[in-house]
């Protein structure tokens, strides 16, 4: 059965510089360096004459590094490929779909994501669901990826916010 999982963080930027940064080659090059994955590629990037902002990119751990709860559902390497499809700026905020899944593994993720203004910086709030389809072990692995969800959304603000520091 698939879990809800819902996380926030808060951005020292504008909505502006975060969108922004969201649609820079560069920021998602630097950003997956430094994801701690043993591969990271940007697959695609792509901006609309609208603002909008579509995003795929890939992850890969190797084997000997994925956790036992994981180890024991897949074998070899593990790789997740992740799509963000971002709407324009629109009345201060703007939104996303993600959409996750490791190739080879009846695992998913989707979400919704809102950034908006707070008074002194942005609130990206995302709302994310995971299903792991592996009888017995599907709700241990579902609450596992949903307790790291949180981990990667801090490390992403933590950057996001260190390079629009460092790009403004």
């Amino acid at each position: 059965m698939p879990r809800s999982f819902d996380m926030e963080v808060d951005y020292d930027g504008t909505v502006e510089q975060i969108h922004r940064a969201f649609g820079d080659q560069s920021y998602w090059l630097e950003r997956l360096a430094e994801s701690g994955a043993d591969e990271a590629t940007l697959n695609s990037i792509t901006s609309g004459a609208d603002g909008g902002v579509d995003v795929v990119t890939t992850q890969t751990m190797r084997a000997d590094r994925l956790p036992g709860v994981v180890a024991q559902f897949h074998r070899g390497d593990l790789s997740f490929v992740r799509e963000e499809v971002w709407t324009p700026v629109r009345d201060g905020k703007a939104t996303a779909t993600v959409k996750g899944t490791i190739p080879g593994a009846p695992a998913t993720l989707s979400g919704t994501v809102v950034l908006s203004p707070t008074g002194s910086g942005s609130r990206l709030e995302f709302t994310a669901t995971v299903e792991v389809r592996i009888p017995l072990v599907g709700g241990k692995v579902e609450s596992f990826i949903g307790s790291q969800l949180v981990g990667l959304l801090a490390a992403e603000q933590n950057f996001t916010t260190a390079w629009i520091k460092a790009n403004a």
